[in-house]
């Protein structure tokens, strides 16, 4: 029998030891679009920083569509081992693995379609578009090792195991990191340095992971992974239905941030180049907030496998005011060092001068977004993915309405403005479905 071994009551100190790890790596990814953007920020030109923006951002967009590869994982695997089903968790994860390898063959043929997409959507100058088809036709090879990176993650996460999906989320950032400013500084490779730097370190992480997953699964499952019984019809149509709600899903939220950067790009390069960092402390914001809902998710759905309604409500309660407080510090951390942290990531005057203009939001932001990022750690444990489409497709449409007439009126600021509200759409509509999920313990 596997060794795993976990407690009745969900306390605020179980949930902390469990977000801790996901709180110190989340640390890590943000600053490596941080670092990137300051390396870019420091070219001799706003063009590096603007091509950075859209090519990351319409890469992000297409990788993070694909964020089921996690989220779908940590939502049957955390179910099973409530159940105490350890032969469908491993299956489960080996199924994923295949589907992101697919995925990313897919990928990776639609890169021309890509470059099409932008040049026609965001009609940036000839100069700037090289230098975004530069990082694309590098950054995109990284799909196979970052999509099954997601499928990994997400069965850690799933077993509660936070340390060790934490490591792997550190191991490739500071990789990442490491190389981006090496290629930059070092060997002068600019806009191709920081892809190159994502690549890399992407496929060395993998190469790590995946070996200690197989030996993993057979010390503490006592099972040896087998592609046998893989290919199961109603297993896959199971997660053809729940991955396809996360992908719709997740493709409006990721489309909701490449729509701010369309609207900013309408307001000039200088303000695309502003908005561009302030999104870097929303992200930064997010990614710390995201540690609870991460660790949540496993341990909601342990809760419903275990049909145990009492330590549902403990998860929420605590996860909740977890979030919550720590958004506050977040925000307030930003009042005092937000020129600062702005000054790493630019000397551009102009676009310094812009982007202090719009702290106020930067600011209100995190208290107001903590109940949505939640929500969705709730949502996404539970496996409830078709009420997170429909609560996102009602929640973006209702930004990308808002945006426009704010944005004609209000300028930036009615641009971010309409980003409050977007978070407050989210967290009003998944608490308007959230008793769907409590049908599952009667």
């Amino acid at each position: 029998m596997p060794v795993l071994r976990y407690p009745s009551k969900i306390s605020k100190s179980y949930l902390l030891k469990l977000s801790l790890p996901i709180f110190l790596s989340n640390i890590t990814i943000p600053f490596v679009g941080i670092v990137d953007t300051s390396l870019m920020g420091h070219l001799e030109s706003e063009k590096y920083l603007a091509a950075t923006s859209i090519a990351a951002t319409v890469i992000t967009l297409v990788f993070w569509s694909f964020g089921f590869l996690r989220m779908g994982t940590v939502g049957i695997v955390s179910q099973s081992l409530g159940r105490g089903d350890y032969q469908d968790i491993v299956r489960t994860v080996i199924r994923n693995i295949l589907i992101a390898i697919f995925i990313s063959i897919f990928i990776i043929i639609l890169k021309v379609p890509i470059l099409f997409i932008i040049l026609e959507y965001f009609k940036p100058s000839s100069e700037t578009f090289e230098l975004i088809k530069a990082y694309i036709s590098i950054r995109i090879y990284s799909s196979p090792a970052e999509l099954s990176m997601y499928v990994i993650v997400g069965f850690y996460l799933g077993i509660q195991k936070t340390n060790i999906s934490s490591f792997t989320v550190i191991l490739f950032s500071i990789l990442n990191i490491f190389f981006s400013i090496y290629f930059v500084k070092n060997l002068g490779l600019k806009i191709e340095g920081v892809a190159y730097g994502t690549l890399i370190s992407a496929y060395l992480t993998i190469m790590i992971l995946i070996p200690y997953t197989y030996f993993f699964i057979k010390k503490y499952f006592k099972i040896i992974p087998r592609f046998k019984r893989i290919f199961n019809l109603n297993k896959i149509l199971k997660l053809f239905y729940i991955n396809f709600d996360i992908f719709i899903r997740t493709l409006l939220l990721t489309f909701a941030f490449l729509w701010l950067t369309f609207q900013s790009s309408k307001l000039g390069e200088e303000y695309l180049a502003a908005n561009t960092i302030l999104l870097q402390f929303l992200t930064l914001a997010a990614f710390f907030l995201d540690s609870y809902a991460f660790s949540t998710e496993g341990v909601i759905g342990y809760s419903i496998g275990r049909r145990s309604e009492k330590s549902f409500f403990q998860v929420v309660k605590n996860s909740f005011e977890l979030s919550f407080i720590t958004a506050i510090l977040i925000s307030i951390i930003y009042v005092i060092f937000f020129k600062d942290l702005v000054g790493l990531l630019t000397d551009i005057d102009i676009v310094k001068y812009i982007t202090f203009g719009f702290v106020f939001w930067i600011v209100f932001l995190p208290p107001i977004a903590s109940f949505c990022y939640q929500f969705d750690g709730v949502f996404i444990g539970a496996a409830q993915t078709k009420e997170m489409r429909n609560a996102m497709i009602i929640s973006v449409a209702t930004f990308i309405f808002i945006s426009i007439y704010l944005q004609k009126y209000f300028g930036n600021h009615g641009l971010w403005f309409s980003m409050i509200l977007f978070m407050i759409m989210r967290s009003l509509t998944l608490m308007y479905f959230f008793k769907n999920i409590l049908k599952k313990f009667k």
